[in-house]
């Protein structure tokens, strides 16, 4: 059975499978405290809130992110770096890199920053969160079946420059993410659906 994928809006999502997995918890208007492990990829507003991690977790969930967020929030932390492989609670993890190359966008996550992805096995389906990102070269001989990949430009990858990542991962199926918040919109995620050979499919947001 494939694992449930809920978007919660800009880059925040919601896997079920053998375990609940939140990815970026943002806005989050509820509080169902059912996270058993919450991956943050960096620490900008927009991904990062520790009231809003503090709505899906409780006393048992781990909270994995990379080293930025040392002495930003306490519980069950844990730590990592980009290419480590790590078991949390049973679930393999790869931890990717993700950064700007683009001259107009390598102010916001320059590769020095630490930003990361991760990609998750749930279910037997890999799962990559692409995180804030261009198309970069550390993404060649990534393996992935479903990818989330950020389409607005401004912050991360354009339309047309996500399509080139696709290109570069080869996934199954593609979920595009960071638009209709801050930046980017329904024309975004469209347009990019119209770019790729590889199936698209345009989430409506889970509140």
């Amino acid at each position: 059975m494939e694992p449930k994928i809920e978007w919660l809006g800009h880059d925040s999502f919601r896997l079920t499978g053998e375990k609940k997995i939140y990815i970026d918890p943002w806005k989050i208007s509820t509080a169902p405290h059912d996270a058993d492990i919450v991956l943050i990829t960096h620490d900008h507003f927009d991904h990062f809130v520790v009231e809003d991690v503090d709505k899906v977790r409780n006393e048992k969930t781990i909270v994995v992110g990379p080293e930025m967020l040392r002495g930003k929030i306490t519980g069950n932390l844990q730590f990592v770096a980009r290419g480590d492989k790590i078991t949390v609670l049973g679930v393999p993890i790869e931890v990717t890199y993700a950064y700007n190359v683009h001259p107009s966008r390598q102010d916001f996550h320059p590769k020095r920053y630490g930003g990361v992805g991760y990609i998750v096995t749930l279910n037997g389906q890999r799962i990559y969160h692409t995180g804030d990102t261009d198309a970069i070269p550390e993404m060649q001989g990534l393996e992935c079946d479903v990818m989330l990949v950020p389409v607005s430009g401004t912050y991360v990858c354009t339309a047309d420059e996500a399509a080139e990542v696709v290109e570069i991962v080869k996934p199954k199926k593609v979920i595009p993410m960071h638009w209709n918040t801050i930046v980017g919109s329904w024309e975004d995620a469209n347009a990019f659906k119209n770019n790729v050979k590889v199936p698209v499919e345009i989430l409506g947001k889970t509140s």
